[in-house]
């Protein structure tokens, strides 16, 4: 019989780095938000990937980043745990990047005892006299780390960084049931896609001032009828949410319906609501509510 290996690979790097790509890349589904905008993943996201003899929890975390309120505080402390449990570390860069943003972090990623990939993102985008350069200069900086050369959004040398993973992951059971892609509950998954949707459609401050909570979420066999909150921290950011005669908020419903029928593979039917709950951002308790601080 074939040994059983599982084991925790943890994703940081800084914000829009392609990391969200990445774990949707290997996990073959659309677990975390990707979109152009910095500082699109807020939470830890764990995707699962199973084969007969093992087992990879991927884990994607919050770009990093010098806290400026609460929630990006709760949003480091996701990655300070990632360095906890990880059995291997990927450690992803792009084309062009020089150092991580803070560098307590990068410190840890030098002085790791466990396994660091490098992945130099975005290659496609590059010439390979930039390329070679770029390995020289991170070699340089974590003679600890092995480089890969990848495109996470072009599927380049995925399947390769992946075989590498499985051959430095340890000995051990499944941590999961084998049929399980994460550690989220359907509301979540909801909740992103409201979210991934305003960012999408809305303009500078507003999608960072948002919040999604979905307060119903029934199944039958036909059909997923779902209620969901947009918080706003102002009056004047419902409006901008909302906008003339509903037109706004109506896009974002039927975008999003469209792509939960898609991940849940059933129709849904679903109610979107605007409230203000001012400076959730900065208050602990609203925090907590939406899952940043345990």
């Amino acid at each position: 019989m074939k040994k059983h290996k599982s084991g925790f690979v943890n994703i940081i790097g800084n914000p829009n780095v392609g990391k969200s790509t990445l774990m949707n890349a290997f996990i073959g589904e659309k677990l975390s938000i990707i979109t152009s905008k910095a500082q699109t993943t807020r939470h830890r996201i764990l995707g699962i990937v199973n084969g007969d003899d093992f087992q990879v929890i991927l884990s994607d975390t919050p770009g990093i980043i010098k806290p400026a309120y609460e929630m990006q505080t709760a949003m480091m402390d996701f990655v300070k745990l990632a360095f906890e449990d990880a059995d291997v570390l990927l450690y992803m860069v792009e084309i062009g990047e020089k150092a991580l943003k803070d560098e307590a972090f990068f410190e840890k990623i030098k002085n790791s005892k466990i396994p660091v990939l490098l992945l130099l993102n975005k290659i496609d985008s590059s010439e390979q006299t930039a390329l070679e350069e770029q390995i020289q200069h991170w070699q340089g900086l974590l003679p600890n780390a092995e480089i890969h050369p990848i495109s996470a959004l072009e599927n380049f040398n995925i399947k390769e960084v992946f075989n590498r993973i499985l051959e430095l992951l340890p000995e051990a059971p499944p941590y999961y049931p084998k049929d399980q892609l994460t550690d989220k509950p359907e509301r979540f998954f909801v909740n992103e896609t409201i979210r991934e949707k305003i960012l999408l459609h809305y303009k500078k401050e507003i999608p960072y001032a948002v919040e999604v909570a979905t307060e119903e979420f029934e199944e039958d066999e036909k059909i997923i009828r779902i209620r969901s909150v947009i918080m706003v921290e102002r009056d004047t950011q419902k409006g901008i949410i909302i906008g003339h005669k509903g037109s706004a908020l109506k896009r974002v419903g039927i975008e999003a319906r469209k792509d939960l029928e898609k991940f849940f593979d059933k129709q849904v039917f679903i109610e979107l609501y605007v409230k203000v709950n001012k400076n959730w951002r900065s208050n602990s308790n609203q925090l907590k509510r939406f899952g940043y601080n345990n």
